[in-house]
């Protein structure tokens, strides 16, 4: 099978840019909403918490440059169970985003074209995308590249108009607008807009869960990109509709801000050339859900989370089982929620800032539970928690805004997190079907027969997958946690503890001792200690890995130290978990 090229910056930044840089399309009038003449303070504040999560992600992903995002950081530092509610989260996030971003662009072709069906156009367009992602990342990048550019010189020739409108037309209309008072006081409206305009930054986390996609030394441009688009953009699209617009037709024109700008300073024609962006720009933003969650489910499925048929790929990279199953369930959001943003906005909003908060704990888990591992930059622990406490503050002020998010969020995230839970307890729940059809089915000896062959080849299949522990001669108190780490999180019976020597090198006899007591302590796992001649890095693993039919993610190391030869991401995605 040929590998898929790597992305490069343009083509990185572009896909998730699409996502983060669209948000002025709405993000702008929401926040003059909440903080009136103020909103672009309120939206220079997230650019600034945005600017010390350009330092969280960074030493996150640098430290551990696998897919996944948040949920690869929680799975190298705590358990497969807490990982697996971010990755629920993050899916949701993408779910959301999705049908928004298809939805509202289908708005904006309606308001040109009045005979399209916006539910017909929106489904057509999750279908376009699909289809495309399925074609390969490469091929859906040169299309994301493409609307970025398209964006960017639109948001530009808007600002240019707005300038020179102001110019031309004097300062009256701000004069104005700075003079009318706001609801409550001016530190009221700041929090409340600046909980608004959190939105704005959804899609920074896009980044991370395609990084193995993209070239070495791509992510963190991707993440200084996407800061400087959000912080330029954002603010200076409040602003000029504060200096362009009296406030009162914000909200009259709430849907379509930036097309009324644009007409008002440009005429009709900047007024289309801007709506025909945001049709291009939004649907990048499905793109960009696609890559993002593509990326993200195909490690759950690797890390046997979710089933292993979705691995499936084509020839050019894709995964289309994966593709096609979050189109559906975009579909079931979709004529769930009959097309009510509301809804979908309830999902989205707490869903993105809980991905935002998580990344926030996993550096923190970094910081502890793996300080020795090699990082590129490091982001001080205070920086960290002022920046997870904004976004708490920003969740708090979106649920005190819309009680109702909460109720619409937990209608989605409890079925999903219920659906993980099963698929990582379903070596139990076999056990326990069991012991049902034992119970049930004794009258009935026939159907008992079958049920219990099915079931206990279905367990044996599960628990006969192989796991490896490279060691390096540790101590049994840290044999201990890697057997208390495969048994709470994996389901197996079998597990290779190798340690690789050089010809000089022996294996000491405690270790021995050692080895041989942590046999008798576990007994419902079968361990094997084996001494492989040679030197530990990627090749080795890879040798292990096609000689014993073990994947590479199935592989366990403790953290290494600044003194290891190897990358982490260079050895193919095996697993940190002491």
């Amino acid at each position: 099978m040929s590998h898929p090229k790597k992305l490069k910056e343009l083509a990185a930044t572009a896909i998730c840019g699409n996502d983060i840089t669209s948000s002025c399309l709405y993000v702008s009038a929401l926040t003059i909403l909440y903080a009136g003449q103020y909103a672009w303070i309120s939206l220079l504040m997230v650019a600034g918490v945005l600017f010390l999560f350009r330092k969280i992600y960074g030493e996150v992903v640098g430290a551990l440059p696998l897919n996944g995002g948040a949920y690869n950081v929680l799975l190298n530092t705590t358990s497969k169970s807490n990982a697996s509610v971010a990755a629920c989260l993050t899916i949701l996030s993408y779910m959301a985003t999705a049908v928004i971003s298809a939805s509202e662009a289908m708005h904006y072709l309606h308001s040109m074209l009045s005979a399209i069906n916006v539910t017909v156009a929106t489904i057509v367009l999750l279908t376009i995308f699909l289809l495309l992602t399925i074609m390969g990342i490469s091929e859906s990048a040169s299309v994301a590249i493409f609307i970025f550019v398209t964006h960017l010189a639109t948001m530009l020739l808007l600002i240019v108009a707005g300038i020179w409108f102001v110019a031309t037309h004097g300062l009256d209309v701000a004069t104005i607008n700075f003079k009318m008072p706001v609801k409550g006081s001016i530190a009221a409206a700041l929090f409340l807009g600046f909980s608004t305009a959190m939105l704005g930054i959804s899609g920074f986390e896009s980044s991370a869960n395609f990084v193995e996609e993209q070239k070495q030394g791509v992510f963190p441009k991707t993440l200084k990109n996407m800061w400087i688009a959000v912080s330029v953009i954002n603010p200076t699209m409040a602003l000029i509709a504060i200096m362009v617009l009296p406030l009162a037709e914000v909200g009259q024109h709430q849907e379509a801000l930036l097309s009324h700008i644009g007409h008002t300073a440009g005429g009709s024609w900047l007024a289309t050339v801007i709506s025909i962006d945001a049709v291009l720009v939004l649907s990048g933003a499905v793109l960009t859900s696609y890559v993002g969650v593509s990326g993200l489910i195909k490690r759950m499925t690797l890390d046997r989370v979710l089933p292993q048929f979705l691995l499936k790929e084509t020839k050019r990279g894709s995964s289309p089982r994966i593709l096609i199953i979050f189109y559906l369930l975009c579909l079931s959001v979709l004529f769930i929620s009959e097309g009510d943003l509301g809804i979908l906005a309830g999902v989205y909003t707490i869903s993105f800032l809980a991905v935002m908060v998580y990344f926030g704990y996993g550096n923190f888990l970094l910081k502890i539970k793996r300080a020795r591992l090699p990082r590129p930059e490091y982001a001080p622990s205070f920086v960290v928690a002022i920046a997870v406490f904004a976004v708490i503050i920003a969740i708090y002020g979106n649920i005190k805004l819309h009680s109702d998010y909460l109720v619409f969020f937990l209608q989605y995230f409890v079925p999903a997190i219920l659906i993980i839970y099963l698929f990582l307890r379903r070596n139990q729940i076999i056990q326990y079907l069991l012991i049902v059809a034992n119970s049930f089915f004794d009258s009935l000896q026939r159907v008992a027969l079958i049920s219990r062959f099915h079931l206990k080849k279905t367990l044996r299949k599960l628990s006969g997958q192989e796991f490896v522990y490279f060691t390096k001669g540790d101590d049994i108190s840290v044999l201990n946690k890697v057997m208390i780490y495969v048994s709470q999180n994996e389901i197996t019976r079998k597990l290779k503890i190798v340690t690789v020597v050089n010809e000089e090198q022996e294996v000491s006899e405690q270790f021995i001792r050692d080895f041989e007591v942590l046999d008798r302590a576990y007994p419902e796992i079968k361990i094997e200690f084996i001494q492989k001649k040679g030197q530990f890095g990627p090749e080795m693993i890879q040798q292990i890995s096609k000689e014993w039919g073990i994947p590479v993610n199935f592989m366990f190391i403790s953290s290494p130290s600044n003194r290891f030869t190897h990358r982490v991401e260079d050895l193919g995605g095996v697993r940190l978990i002491i």
